[in-house]
């Protein structure tokens, strides 16, 4: 991954992170990335996963209990997080 375009990855992670939180009014954020064969990734590429935290959420602990929810679930949440992603100035980001 060439350092500036991780830069550019993490900058636009900062302004979901604080979308995220505006939306969920959450406790925190974690951020994860996973690569290559260990990461159990079949053809490497990075993505990493911005994800709202609350107290309590058993986050790590739960996690072979989790359940993928349906289309317009997410649908309905991406919209939650896109409009506190436009209501906030771009200063805020710089």
């Amino acid at each position: 991954l060439p350092p500036a375009l991780g830069a550019a990855i993490y900058r636009v992670a900062r302004r979901i992170a604080f979308a995220l939180k505006r939306a969920y009014a959450c406790d925190g954020i974690s951020t994860r990335q996973h690569n290559e064969p260990g990461g159990s990734q079949d053809v490497w590429h990075f993505h990493l996963h911005v994800t709202p935290r609350f107290a309590n959420d058993w986050f790590y602990q739960d996690i072979y209990n989790k359940r993928l929810m349906p289309p317009s679930a997410r649908a309905a949440h991406a919209a939650r997080v896109r409009a506190h992603w436009h209501a906030e100035s771009e200063e805020e980001f710089a």
